[in-house]
Parts: structure tokens; sequence; C-alpha cells
């Protein structure tokens, strides 16, 4: 058994698969002329592959990605018509990913920027800050997506003393970190009701732009916006409109419709706006998690066992 890891993976990680897994050969390729040469015989590959490696992978079985999003299967309609299997990382980042939602909805309730700002500046302005401040408590926090990082969202979010709303396609019963969780129906209802929403719905031809111009105009004026799942989903254009002239108070995005964004995105010149480099994933515990899933996918492949966290090609998540 053959599995081709994309990218240049550190020799400790070979060395620990190799000698984890020693009747599987392990090979890697960064190249994209290396990596349709390897493919050609393997029967399982580590990383998203590109549409050119899916069709020289004539004896492709499984496909590991490291992530959660799976949004680039579109590129390749021959690895949705295949008989390969695709799983993802799910839950590895769920926390990770969580943590980063309320770094960033503490940093505007807080006016963290401001207050850096004006740091720079060498400037004290107490009166000013603290007329801007809010606490959580008592607050409204709306979830776009309810699947493992939406409950790491709740559960911080009642911590923190806030009402959690959410809508997702599959019904979800309340628990103790959840008021109610509707059906994306009343995505509407949710945005008029929220003083911060959270987006974590995966991006499909479903989600993409779901979140226009005519659904920001629903939100509270003074409601903050805060997006980690992928770039696409959130009318950008409406996005700068919405901070400059209402009703938002702020947002964050995590993640953008072009990565890295460009230099001159207007985006970077909206004042209210918070922007991190789609990091939020990202900690030296998700990325043993991650591993660790797929470490177990390579034991279950090679006994015939079910794998761990198989996404639904056709529906994008």
């Amino acid at each position: 058994m053959k599995i081709l890891l994309l990218g240049r993976p550190s020799e400790a990680r070979l060395a620990e698969l190799r000698s984890s897994f020693p009747t599987v050969e392990f090979v890697s390729a960064a190249t994209p002329a290396e990596q349709i040469s390897l493919a050609a015989d393997a029967d399982a590959i580590y990383g998203w592959p590109s549409r050119e490696v899916v069709l020289a992978a004539r004896r492709l079985r499984w496909v590991q990605v490291g992530g959660v999003g799976i949004e680039r299967i579109h590129e390749s309609p021959e690895l949705v018509e295949s008989p390969a299997v695709l799983t993802n990382a799910r839950g590895a980042s769920a926390d990770t990913i969580a943590d980063h939602v309320f770094a960033l909805i503490l940093a505007l309730a807080r006016r963290i920027p401001e207050i850096e700002g004006d740091r720079q500046a060498r400037r004290w302005d107490r009166p000013l800050r603290s007329s801007q401040m809010r606490e959580l408590s008592g607050s409204t926090l709306g979830i776009v997506g309810f699947g493992r990082i939406g409950l790491a969202v709740a559960q911080r979010a009642a911590a923190f003393g806030q009402e959690i709303l959410a809508v997702d396609v599959n019904p979800v019963p309340p628990g103790p970190h959840l008021t109610e969780v509707w059906g994306p129906e009343r995505l509407d209802d949710l945005l008029r009701l929220s003083d911060y929403v959270v987006v974590t719905v995966p991006l499909t031809p479903q989600t993409r732009g779901m979140l226009d111009g005519r659904r920001l105009g629903l939100m509270k004026t003074g409601a903050y916006l805060v997006v980690v799942s992928r770039g696409g989903i959130v009318d950008e254009a409406a996005l700068v409109e919405a901070l400059r002239a209402g009703p938002l108070a702020g947002a964050a995005l995590d993640t953008t419709v072009q990565e890295p964004l460009p230099a001159d995105s207007p985006l970077w010149e909206v004042d209210n706006l918070i922007i991190t480099p789609h990091c939020a994933g990202y900690s030296v515990q998700s990325t043993e998690r991650s591993w660790a899933i797929f470490k177990e996918n390579v034991r279950r492949f090679g006994a015939g066992e079910p794998l761990l966290n198989v996404c639904d090609k056709r529906a994008g998540y």
C-alpha cells in the first residue's frame, strides 16, 4: 500500500509514520510534477490533490485532508464521481477556532484595536474608551452553522452568560449551552435578534453569498459579525458598506474571498474591522489532533475498517 503526502512533511513526521506502519510505503512530493508522477500508483493521498493529480491517481481509494473545509472538491469533478473516500480533520481544530472567536469578540467588545492605536499614538484616553466598552453577559450570540465548531463556541458563550441562538441544516436539540437551533429558513430572525453573529458554516453552493447586503442590513444597530469558516459566505463589498454606514459596529474576518488578502483590498481601509490571516484553526494542540486523526485513519484503511470523518463529496462537507 502506498500513501502520497502532498507537500514536505518533516523528517520526524515521516519517520513516525514509517515506524508506526512498516508495511506502508509513504512518499512525499512538493512540486506539481512530483505529485502527478508519484500519484500514479498511490492508494491514498494526504492533502488536497489538484485535478491533475486526481486524474493521474489511477488506484486512488482514499483522500485525507488536513483541515475541515472541503469546498475545493468542486474543482475536481472526477474526485466527486470516483469511488475514493474523502475524509477530513473534523473536530481537530474546534476548540482552537472557538478560542479565536472569543479573542476577536472580546477585542471588539473591549475596543482593543482602538486602544492599541492609542498606545501607538502615545495617547491616554480613558473617558472615550471607557464609554465605548461592553460586557458580554446578557447579550445574544447567533451561530450560523452548528457543527463541532459551533458547539465549542456555544460552550464558551454560555460561560460568558450569553443567550445562544443557532441555525443549521441539520436538526439539533436544545442543550445546556444552547437556547434554540433553527433551520436555515430562520437565518433572518437570528440576524435580527443577535448582538454578535459568528459564521462557522462551510462554504457550499448554498452558503456562498448567503450574508449579502440585505441580510447584513437586518442585523441590530451596533451588532458585531465574526467570520471564521470561509471567505465567500459574506458579501465583502456589502460588509464594507455595513461597517461604514451601519448597522454594524464592527466585524472580524479570519477568512476572505482572496487569500492572501491583496494589498489593495478595501477591507484593509475599514477602521472597525479586525483581519487575521486565516489562522483561527492553528495551534500546537490542533496540529497534533489532526495528525492523530490521519494516523488512526491510516490504521483503519490498512485494516479495512470504516474511516473517521467521512465527508459527503456532493454536499461539500
